[in-house]
């Protein structure tokens, strides 16, 4: 194993062994705005007890030149990863000079070049272990310090740190930044950010706030919405866990080719530009965005004041700040439907995690880095997210929030185990935990409950503890109406309902309050019943769970794929929420795409693609259904041309009444069109004219590699593995457009290729980057004999390389088993 993926046992033994008490990092980035200059200098300080002959700091990068330990220089003994440290005394003071290496792959010190003004941009992303990256540090989360940073910048450009700014001196060729020191927090989450950003400020209750992105972004920059979803996240976060803000100053400061959703570094929070919206954004998306906002502050408490001690509790933070984001947004952030977007989205993603052969349980068993970088998933954070809800419900919200109070007070600015909430939970609410946790969190698997009508027995497959509701809904002409409903327990794998007075509904929903974690089943009646009405069911959340429920039995097998699609074919322009809109035309164009039979597969295709257009242009104008649709248009017009002649009008001059054809989306009809051929090079090129940005660059760059040609597809094939300069964002263009329009003809020729390649590129390239490679370029062969015969070959393989050859290979199958039991 590389010395480079710490484990769990390796860093426990240090940490009892090592207190760590400041680190001063002192960092030149004037380099940075030379293109010929890779690296930038890097020293660190640090101050801390030993009781060990021996231990080591960690860095990652171009060189270590010197080591002095108490003021005496001593041998360099760095082998890439790890700095020797030889005879510790009681108390060090060891400073380490080295050089970094500015990245690309948006791990470490991400560099940037906008190509609308030549500008360069830097900032930090750490998580789990990337610090490293920048400065020698001790890069474990048990392992809290005061940190203290000086910034060498050039003198025009914006220098951020977790810190207040104290001073800026002049020096040659720039300026020196110094920061204040931080309180105590874990090395993954201190994070510096320079450049010439763009930066909108504000306060609340003598907290500076401050909102920053690009300069070539500011004019899409809604600095004004932002704040006012900070503030009201604030005041209601300060007030339910009983304790102040504890960083001094919050900067929100929106990154270029970001690898994350965002990132909770205490007072210098970073978030995709992603969430820049350069045209219209639905309210869903605006939702989605404060949502992000409200669980990276969730973390500035849960995470940062206390953090899980090693990534096995990674859960600790993630699950309650997912929990806390949807409840701070429907609570306080004006957002009233953010349950319904979490059941259809955050659940979603959940549902599908917890099906694959690779799941595990809430509470994890991490041994090392590489498996905590894989375990960033729909497990840690929305299952475990789901169970909190059910949690909150159980303890009750007042009593949930004293123990979170018990909590952050008790072991604030320390490390903490799922042992430590328990404890807190338990004296608030006076409930014994340990059964809910070891039937909730020590395993793993999602349970299916289905009714039977003619008993009213409700079965689980896997059985857990659910207090449920069936919801019962009759029609009223053409419209299903509630008609009551029921609440009971279920414990065992059958429990009889006391309901038959519900005999007669038309529809029949458990959890249709959405309350527990179950895949639901619905009836062959109910099913009729929402055939028929589903879009006149009034409650957002029961039209979420009966989506997700059909979404489920479609990806299952148990509903045929034409059903689903003739069912969203009728019931989805009706949707009024925007969040379950787009996650069901996401999901009946997979259907089209990946379980449908490919001899009826350009058909659907056909159809689907009509359906689209006629729901964008009946749409009302300017509403969020339109812009939705007119994004589904564009995305399935990748899989069919039957509609090319209406685009290429609707991009000149026929849009329809109140869509506004945003730079994004105008490229998502350029990246389909080069896919089927009908836009070639002059389109691509006139798009680039029109929208030079880096956002019209990397879509460029997938378009190109797009084009529906052997040689073409070759070429970009080879680039991908091959071309170390792509950055992250560059790398995704290039394997999107390979994959473009699902055309196994133009790449099946390198299904060998691929598994020749994935070990070594495994072992030389970045787990960000070699993953993005072995998930994006896995063969959609029509069976599983290849990956099959790598994974037998290959047992002794990373163990994270394996967990995802592993989901691929599930995903394979899964594809090949539905398309089978279609009629």
């Amino acid at each position: 194993m590389s010395s480079a993926n710490l484990t769990r046992d390796e860093t426990a033994a240090r940490s009892a062994a090592v207190r760590l008490h400041t680190v001063d990092v002192d960092l030149d980035l004037r380099s940075a705005t030379d293109a010929a200059q890779s690296t930038f200098a890097t020293v660190s300080t640090l101050r801390f007890s030993a009781t060990t002959a021996e231990t080591w700091v960690d860095f990652i990068g171009d060189a270590v030149d010197q080591v002095s330990v108490n003021g005496v220089d001593v041998p360099v003994e760095w082998d890439g990863a790890r700095v020797l440290l030889r005879g510790p005394s009681a108390e060090n003071e060891v400073r380490i000079t080295a050089r970094g290496r500015f990245s690309a792959s948006g791990e470490g010190l991400h560099r940037f070049v906008d190509p609308v003004d030549d500008a360069v941009y830097l900032y930090t992303q750490y998580e789990p272990a990337d610090c490293r990256r920048v400065y020698p540090c001790f890069e474990q989360p048990d392992m809290k310090a005061r940190w203290r940073f000086r910034v060498t910048a050039p003198s025009e450009w914006v220098v951020l740190s977790n810190g207040a700014e104290l001073e800026r001196a002049s020096i040659d060729g720039g300026m020196r930044v110094s920061f204040a020191e931080t309180l105590p927090i874990s090395s993954y989450i201190t994070a510096v950010a320079a450049g010439p950003y763009h930066r909108v400020g504000g306060e609340w209750g003598g907290v500076e706030l401050g909102i920053l992105c690009r300069a070539s972004l500011a004019e899409h920059l809604d600095a004004d919405e932002i704040l006012e979803v900070t503030r009201r996240g604030l005041s209601y976060l300060t007030e339910a866990f009983g304790q102040d803000y504890p960083w001094g100053k919050y900067d929100q400061i929106f990154v270029p080719e970001y690898n994350l959703g965002a990132m909770e570094n205490p007072g210098l929070v970073t978030f995709t530009e992603a969430y820049v919206f350069r045209g219209r954004a639905t309210r869903a998306q605006r939702e989605a965005r404060a949502n992000t906002i409200l669980h990276e502050m969730a973390h500035m408490w849960f995470g940062d004041l206390v953090t899980m001690r090693w990534w096995d509790d990674l859960w600790l933070k993630e699950s309650f700040a997912d929990f806390m984001g949807s409840h701070t947004a429907a609570a306080a952030a004006g957002f009233d439907d953010a349950w319904v977007t979490f059941a259809s989205r955050r659940k979603g993603w959940a549902y599908a995690q917890d099906q694959l052969p690779t799941t595990h349980p809430i509470v994890a068993d991490i041994p090392d880095l590489e498996a905590a970088k894989l375990n960033f998933d729909g497990i840690t954070y929305a299952k475990g997210a789901s169970v909190l809800k059910q949690l909150v419900g159980f303890v009750g919200e007042d009593a949930f929030f004293r123990g979170a109070q018990r909590y952050f007070a008790e072991h604030a600015f320390g490390n903490t185990t799922l042992e430590d909430l328990l404890v807190a939970l338990e004296r608030a609410s006076g409930r014994d935990l340990r059964t809910w946790s070891a039937v909730w969190l020590e395993t793993t698997g999602l349970p299916t409950v289905s009714l039977e009508r003619a008993t009213f027995t409700v079965a689980q497959d896997i059985v857990r503890p659910h207090r449920l509701r069936l919801g019962a809904y009759r029609f009223d002409g053409e419209v299903l109406a509630p008609a009551g409903g029921t609440e009971f327990d279920v414990v065992g794998a059958s429990t009889q309902v006391d309901a038959s007075q519900l005999a007669d509904a038309d529809l029949l929903v458990l959890n249709d309050d959405d309350r527990s974690y179950v895949k639901v089943r619905l009836d062959p009646r109910s099913v009729d019943a929402v055939d028929r009405g589903l879009s006149t069911l009034e409650a957002p959340l029961v039209r979420g769970v009966v989506w997700a429920s059909l979404w489920n039995a479609t990806r299952d097998g148990e509903l045929p794929a034409s059903r689903f699609l003739s069912i969203v074919a009728r019931h989805a322009p009706a949707e009024t929420n925007a969040a379950l809109l787009a996650d069901v035309v996401a999901q009946a164009l997979f259907t089209v795409t990946h379980y449908v039979p490919a001899a009826g597969r350009q058909s659907a295709a056909d159809a689907w693609l009509a359906v689209a257009w006629d729901a964008m242009t009946d749409a009302a104008p300017a509403s969020d259904a339109q812009l939705i649709w007119a994004r589904a248009v564009a995305a399935a017009s990748e899989h069919s041309t039957t509609k090319s002649a209406d685009i290429e009008r609707l991009l000149t001059d026929a849009a329809p009444k109140g869509l506004v054809l945003d730079p994004d989306l105008r490229w998502s009809f350029v990246v389909a069109g080069a896919a089927t051929g009908t836009a070639g090079e002059d389109a691509i090129a006139a798009m680039l004219e029109r929208d030079g940005t880096a956002s019209g660059r990397t879509a460029a760059v997938a378009a190109r590699a797009a084009a529906p040609d052997a040689a073409t597809r070759a070429e970009a094939w080879v680039r991908a593995w091959n071309d170390e300069s792509l950055s992250n964002d560059h790398l995704d263009a290039t394997i999107r457009g390979i994959r473009s329009a699902g055309r196994r003809d133009l790449i099946s020729a390198f299904d060998d290729d691929y598994f020749a390649r994935i070990l070594p590129t495994w072992r030389g390239r970045s787990i960000e980057l070699a993953a993005r490679l072995v998930r994006g370029l896995f063969p959609a062969t029509d069976n599983t004999t290849a990956v099959d015969a790598w994974l037998e070959a290959n047992t002794d393989a990373p163990g994270a390389l394996r967990r995802i050859l592993l989901e691929q290979r599930d995903h394979l199958a899964r594809d090949l088993r539905v398309r089978a039991a279609q009629d």
